[in-house]
């Protein structure tokens, strides 16, 4: 049971990794129109494009997937899974031909583009979009629809409004942008800011902490380490010891142990609750020594017969 279960958690990491790898993929660019500074496909032929373009850091394989300008039609252009070269590297891109004609090759697609249309990337399960592109109706032949990256360490793309100029199998975005980080060196060149802030965090993460702790652990313990005394307890002092109660420590003492002690206080409390103690202080008990003949060894002696 336990092997089984390791088995399919397994194919189910695989399948959720899978699945983030091809998520990682966008349309980065599209050209519906070229003209006659485009670029050639391997027959040397001329027509529209579409740039994939994976973001992640990681290879991702991409066979399987579908292209398709249809959304009631989302299979309407496979990628082959069996060509090895249906796998993307970390931020590198790809170009597909949109020939019309699919079986030119790997990359090339069974339609065409056109102003107007938006090109859809479909998951290898044939209905889950990954990205889309929209081209523009007005956009001019020899111009291209992009999505710039706004930031390029955190591949953030956005949609460019206006036409492109095309750039096939490169990244779209300015490598030299500012970054955050950079724009944060630059407002805070010394550190003081970044600084306070951490330093402010960090404590006030503290005092929560403390004060936390002082609500359930440490308040409780302080109202149990001093509890009132109830209001009708008395505690008796030792001249109010009254004969009955001398009587019952004498027999608890008397019932849990044994030994000549307890029966010496057994036998000063009979005396003193009747009367035959020679004086009279409050709460002392005094046991005058009588002579007594129990103790006499020359009575243990066993008579022999004659």
């Amino acid at each position: 049971m336990r092997k089984f279960l390791i088995t399919v958690l397994i194919l189910l990491q695989g399948f959720i990794l899978g699945a983030q790898n091809v998520s990682d993929l966008i349309i980065s660019e599209a050209l519906a129109q070229p003209d006659s500074t485009g670029i050639l496909d391997g027959y040397g032929r001329q027509s529209g494009w579409v740039e994939l373009f994976n973001k992640s850091t990681g290879t991702v394989s991409f066979g399987g997937c579908y292209l398709t300008d249809d959304r009631t039609d989302l299979r309407k252009s496979l990628i082959p899974k069996s060509d090895l070269s249906t796998k993307l590297g970390p931020r590198q891109s790809v170009v597909f031909y949109c020939s019309g004609n699919g079986a030119d090759g790997t990359f090339y697609a069974d339609f065409t583009l056109a102003p107007g249309k938006t090109v859809y990337l479909v998951s290898n399960d044939g209905r889950t979009i990954i990205d889309s592109l929209s081209i523009p109706s007005t956009l001019p032949a020899g111009k291209s629809a992009m999505k710039l990256a706004t930031d390029i360490r955190g591949q953030v793309f956005e949609l460019q409004e206006e036409p492109a100029v095309p750039s096939p199998g490169s990244l779209n975005g300015n490598l030299n942008a500012a970054t955050n980080a950079d724009n944060m060196k630059e407002r805070d060149p010394h550190g003081w800011i970044l600084t306070i802030v951490s330093v402010s965090v960090v404590f006030s993460a503290l005092a929560l902490l403390w004060f936390l702790f002082w609500l359930l652990f440490d308040r409780p313990a302080k109202n149990n380490s001093n509890p009132k005394p109830a209001k009708n307890k008395v505690i008796p002092s030792e001249a109010s010891v009254s004969p009955e109660v001398a009587a019952a420590i004498a027999l608890a003492l008397d019932m849990e142990n044994s030994g000549d002690v307890y029966a010496a206080i057994a036998t000063a409390v009979h005396l003193y609750l009747s009367d035959a103690v020679h004086d009279a202080e409050p709460g002392i008990v005094t046991i005058r020594r009588k002579d007594s003949a129990w103790n006499n060894k020359a009575l243990n002696f066993r008579k022999l017969p004659l």
